[in-house]
């Protein structure tokens, strides 16, 4: 297994703990990093011996989304359909894995991190963690749209109309997590809850599971997923989009980042 995800698994009772590990890059989700946690489910799902998984990251950082630096993504419309809906598969694959996946915050979760937290069954989050869809302010948007699915309405127009980030608290209070704990605490109660769904009856989780992401499928989780899928590809094509990403090819992601937060220094 790659050292991109490390691999823990308890001594004690049927869960694994899979810790996203780059660091550096605050656990920025590249081709590797993805391709070494869908393996890590996988190979969880595959084992008897595993009946919960917990995805934290080391660091500050759980993820804070997808990597944005050393790719031109300045792309037409049918590149980014096809980028997109790889997206799409791997977080669904962690979304309909038969076993519990318990996200434990630790520090940012944003844009795609958020998405792959909220594909998780259940959130355990830091108070002091930091949490959002900046995504938005550079003319971008979520490869998944759970939000609406996790969310009040008009929680989730917030987060994706002004890019602002909430800590773990707010998260807790608008039922973005289950629950936000002091960061000391944060191991042990994402354990804690690991362990309760390791020592219940495995079918019972596995067909509760699948009965739960039916009525959400059936509420239309899927024709919202395909249709953000369209809408973010066209957004990303567009002039302003295009835009965008040009600026994120010819600047530092630092730089970018500061040109994208300019606006709002004094709003935020």
């Amino acid at each position: 297994m790659s050292d991109t995800v490390l691999w823990e698994k308890d001594a004690q009772d049927a869960f694994v703990t899979l810790t996203l590990n780059r660091p550096d890059k605050m656990n920025a989700m590249n081709q590797e990093l993805g391709d070494a946690l869908e393996d890590a489910i996988g190979r969880a799902v595959k084992d008897p011996e595993i009946r919960a998984v917990i995805i934290t990251g080391a660091g500050r950082a759980f993820t804070a989304g997808f990597d944005l630096g050393g790719e031109d993504f300045e792309m037409d419309a049918e590149a980014w359909r096809e980028d997109i809906g790889a997206n799409m598969r791997r977080m669904q694959m962690i979304r309909e894995a038969p076993i519990p996946i318990i996200a434990a915050v630790n520090g940012y979760a944003l844009a795609g991190g958020l998405e792959l937290m909220m594909c998780c069954d259940m959130t355990i989050a830091a108070e002091d963690a930091m949490l959002g869809e900046p995504e938005v302010r550079h003319v971008s948007a979520p490869p998944t749209l759970m939000l609406p699915w996790t969310v009040p309405m008009i929680h989730a127009r917030h987060l994706m109309y002004t890019g602002d980030l909430i800590d773990g608290r707010e998260a807790e209070r608008i039922h973005l997590v289950n629950k936000a704990v002091p960061r000391d605490q944060l191991k042990a109660e994402a354990e804690k809850l690991a362990r309760k769904c390791a020592r219940m009856p495995g079918a019972a989780i596995k067909f509760a599971k699948a009965a739960l992401n039916h009525q959400q499928q059936t509420a239309g989780l899927d024709s919202s997923w395909t249709y953000n899928r369209e809408t973010t590809a066209i957004l990303h094509a567009s002039e302003e989009g295009r835009y965008w990403m040009r600026l994120l090819k010819e600047h530092s992601l630092k730089d970018f980042l500061a040109i994208r937060e300019k606006p709002f220094r004094d709003l935020d």
